[in-house]
């Protein structure tokens, strides 16, 4: 008997040490911890814990506590080690909290901030585990924050300040193009905003974190100053000039060609262009007098160099390649700044037109690439805030936060960064970067974990291979290494640098325990292969030698139930040592079969008709398929060669006609057959006695074996009784009551007097001898053939059904009788009497109603109901219960139908009427 109190020591239930004996003795512990060591359970000991660790115990008690604690109960220590645990990390925390405080101090004291070095601050302190939530941290990381926010201000308003001197540019230039009188009553107010322009750039060169701007930033804004001073200091004299030649004729006119021609034709000059067209029309000088200003190849240069410009800008705009045509649009600026006096007024339409594009494209890519940012943030805030139980793991969330950085490098090369969005992604990403570390953390746990139980499975497997190493069961063998190399895959995962030191490792100690097994696998490769041999050296002999094969067979299943070796390649070597043996046999087989093969003439016969048959069964004639069959039949019982013997019995029929007479009845009975054949034949002789054909001879077929007993019909010289072949499963004719034809009838018994009786079987006539078995190719042949033409028959029936249910329906439809189709037609439950009353119905006018008859059809043949009428059929079934005398509907539905017959013909009740027809003429 096995005791219910033993335990496996590999149960993974917790080990709980049982209460010890109560002792006078307390433990010196008792008194701190609130009795947990004398407690008598442990899960009164757990809660003794818990309610003194509520009282914040410091750090060498609970030290003291968990060791003396550990050794008794490890559940109860359990929340001691966690509190233990909470209080190393909060010391580690402090120093590194202390550390990033110094660093962010030192950021703060910079003179010049650099915003990437703020944002990678609070990344890199989350990532090494520093409490930001906590002081100073928390305070530390708002005002770097909030210096970051002032310098990415700074740079927005230089951006702005850019496009704003860009525009007052734009709109100076569009005055040039107006009447002067236009552009001096809009000085003022350039004039204010030019002063204005220009506070504000002084405002931003003056704020206290200028210095920590980015690069970029300062060169751009004294771009921008300088190119509108240039602008507006040409612009303010033309004007005054403008105002001067309008009211002295004799002041010089502006510089500003639009403002000049409008001055001209105040003074009643010819404008500039006409007077050079004048110039060019005076075909009296010689010479041309006035000399161009500029020469023709350096206004050819100007317009080339502005052309291609041009055409880069509108390349970039109509790519949308936001900062590259930013930067097409400066160039541009800068070639108008040298050659834009020397262009035309076309050309010079076309550059402003595209300026206008390029600014409008680096707007709408700055508001696109920030909506992007924005959904990015959104996408990083909702990853630890998705509902309950849709919770990322660290694998996905780690692939997660890659894909949103990556999408945004790509927002931030497609338009200008903004500093306050990737603050705040960051912030969302660095949060969510917690699930991952936690469950790096885990993967490095369990990789460690997974190592050790490596390291010990590999010395369990050197420990076992000196154990076994003179064994000599290889299946036990075979089927450790096995087991060892399934634990070796199943020993969980580790990564790619330690599964590369310990598979070196393995590989040595499997192969140190594989060396016998491999050995023995080598020796027995040589065993079969000679036994391969053995079998080829059989096979090729002309007599195959049974007793030698069954032999080499038994060695060969001895081997390899001694020695395994792999799956597959033990059933190739099988299949080799199989493949001589079977291809001798075949040639055996073959050679009897081949004597089986010769068809008789009676399965010649057999294949004509069957033939006959398949070709009727294509016709689709109904009565050549029937024809074919019974001559098939015909051929199957051997008429065909009955047919035959009494053409050629007919010779010597008179002279064996007593003999014919005084045999058995069964022959004379056969003979009686033959005879009328014969007559319906044509036979002359049919009123002259029956004469009785003589069977064929046989065919005689070798003797396999010969049964040694005694019973009658299988001696050689005992006579077999008449009837039915003595194979396996066939009943023998005789008289009734007996058995086997030679003995007697039984005078007592249990069965005694069952002939005297007329049993069962008394009055069953002798079976008809069928004659020689068919061969299996005619036999085949034979129930295919019927087989097809069953399904035929089938078919065609199926078909007559349908088209006879259609001609009786389009005869209700036109109310002629002549229509009707013929009893054969319809179908042997349709009597004469019936279809009298079906054309009566016909030939009459419409009269009465069809709602009861088609319900008793319904109930008749068991089909549905229409919905509309299932109420009215549900009454008809109770007042059919009330009468229990009437016919049942399914002896009255040729009744029913002549009614429905007599009334109106509709299509509703045409398909009810087909629907019920379909089931009662097949019945």
């Amino acid at each position: 008997m096995f005791p219910f109190f033993s335990r496996s020591k590999m149960s993974d239930a917790p080990e709980v040490n049982p209460a010890p004996a109560k002792t006078h003795e307390p433990h010196p512990l008792d008194a701190l911890t609130g009795g947990a060591f004398s407690a008598a359970t442990s899960g009164e000991r757990a809660s003794r814990i818990r309610d003194w660790l509520a009282t914040q115990p410091a750090p060498e008690q609970l030290q003291e506590v968990f060791k003396e604690l550990s050794g008794r109960d490890k559940g109860a220590a359990r929340a001691v080690r966690e509190r233990l645990d909470e209080i190393r990390r909060a010391k580690g925390q402090e120093a590194i909290a202390a550390e990033w405080a110094d660093k962010a101090q030192a950021l703060l004291a910079a003179p010049k901030l650099n915003i990437a070095d703020a944002l990678a601050w609070q990344r890199d302190a989350a990532k090494a585990g520093a409490p930001l939530s906590r002081e100073p941290l928390s305070q530390l990381k708002v005002q770097l924050a909030d210096r970051v926010k002032v310098i990415e201000d700074l740079q927005h308003r230089v951006q702005v300040q850019r496009e704003a001197a860009v525009l007052l540019a734009q709109r100076i230039e569009v005055l040039s193009t107006k009447p002067w009188r236009d552009a001096h009553t809009a000085l003022e107010l350039l004039r204010a905003d030019v002063a204005r322009w220009q506070e504000q750039a002084q405002e931003l060169t003056g704020d206290a974190s200028w210095a920590s701007v980015e690069a970029r930033f300062p060169p751009l804004l004294d771009a921008s100053r300088t190119q509108l001073l240039v602008v507006w200091e040409a612009f303010q004299p033309a004007v005054a000039q403008a105002a001067a030649a309008a009211e002295d004729v004799s002041a010089p006119l502006p510089p500003v060609p639009v403002w000049a021609d409008e001055l001209r034709a105040a003074r009643g000059l010819p404008t500039e262009a006409a007077a050079a067209a004048a110039a060019s029309a005076a075909a009296s000088k010689p010479a041309r007098v006035a000399k161009p200003k500029v020469a023709p190849e350096v206004i050819e240069k100007a317009h080339q160099l502005v052309r291609d410009a041009l055409a880069t800008l509108e390349k970039e705009t109509a790519e949308g390649h936001g900062k590259a045509s930013a930067g097409a649009a400066a160039a541009l600026r800068a070639v108008l700044k040298v050659h834009g006096k020397h262009i035309d007024n076309a050309l010079e339409q076309q550059v402003h037109t595209a300026l206008v594009a390029a600014g409008e494209l680096e707007g709408w890519q700055r508001w696109s690439a920030d909506q992007v940012r924005e959904d990015l943030v959104a996408k990083a805030e909702a990853l630890l805030n998705r509902p309950e139980g849709q919770a990322l793991g660290g694998r996905k969330m780690q692939e997660t936060l890659r894909n949103l950085r990556d999408q945004w490098k790509q927002a931030d090369q497609g338009g200008a960064p903004n500093h306050a969005l990737w603050k705040k992604f960051d912030e969302a990403c660095n949060a969510a970067h917690k699930v991952v570390e936690a469950w790096l953390d885990k993967i490095r746990t369990e990789a460690a974990e997974h190592k050790a139980q490596r390291l010990a499975l590999i010395e369990e497997v050197k420990a076992w291979a000196q154990e076994h190493a003179a064994s000599g069961d290889w299946k036990a063998i075979n089927r450790s290494l096995y087991q060892f190399g399934d634990r070796w895959r199943e020993g969980g995962h580790v990564g790619e640098k330690i599964f590369a030191e310990l598979q070196p490792l393995w590989k040595q100690a499997i192969a140190l325990a594989a060396a016998p097994l491999e050995a023995a696998q080598k020796e027995s490769l040589a065993r079969r292969h000679a036994m391969i041999d053995e079998a080829t050296a059989l096979g090729a002999a002309p007599a195959l030698r049974i007793d030698a094969v069954k032999a080499l067979q038994q060695r060969w299943q001895a081997e390899a139930q001694t020695v395994p070796l792999d799956r597959k390649h033990e059933q190739k070597l099988w299949d080799a040592f199989r493949k001589p043996i079977d291809e001798a046999f075949n040639r055996k087989s073959a050679d009897r079969d081949r004597a089986v093969t010769e068809l008789s003439a009676r399965d010649r016969v057999v294949l004509d008709a069957s033939k006959a048959l398949e070709a009727a069964n294509a016709t689709g004639d109904a009565q050549q398929i029937r024809a074919a069959m019974q001559a098939l039949e015909a051929a199957l019982r051997g008429q065909a060669q009955a047919a035959e013997a009494v053409a050629t019995a007919n010779k010597d029929a008179q002279s064996h006609a007593e003999a014919q007479a005084n045999a058995a009845p069964a022959a004379a009975e056969i003979g009686a057959e033959a005879s009328a054949e014969a007559a319906e034949g044509g036979d002359t002789a049919a009123a002259a006695p029956a004469p009785t054909p003589v069977a064929p001879k046989p065919v005689a077929r070798p003797v396999v074996a010969v049964r040694g007993d005694d019973r009658p019909g299988m001696k050689k010289d005992a006579p077999v009784a008449p009837g039915r072949g003595a194979r396996p499963g066939d009943r023998r004719d005789g008289r009734p009551g007996d058995r086997d034809g030679a003995r007697g009838p039984r005078s007592d018994g249990r069965m005694g007097d069952r002939a005297d009786r007329g049993g069962r079987f008394g009055d069953r006539p002798a079976f008809e001898d069928r004659g020689p078995r068919l061969g299996d190719t005619a036999f085949r042949a034979q129930r295919e053939a019927m087989e097809h033409a069953q399904l035929a028959l089938k078919k065609l029936a199926a078909q007559a059904h349908g088209e006879a249910l259609t001609q009786l329906l389009t005869a209700w439809e036109k109310r002629d009788a002549a229509l009707v189709p013929g009893t054969q037609d319809l179908g042997s439950g349709v009597t004469a009497s019936v279809r009298s009353a079906w054309t009566q119905a016909l030939s009459a006018a419409p009269k009465g109603d069809a709602a009861e008859a088609l319900l008793r059809l319904e109930m008749a043949a068991e089909a549905p109901t229409p919905a509309e009428h299932i109420a009215a059929r549900r009454m008809l079934q109770l007042q059919l219960l009330t009468r229990r005398n009437d016919p049942a509907p399914t002896q009255t539905w040729g009744q029913d139908v002549a009614r429905v017959l007599a009334s109106n013909s509709d299509a509703a009740n045409a398909r009810r009427l087909q629907n019920v027809l379909k089931t009662l003429l097949r019945k």
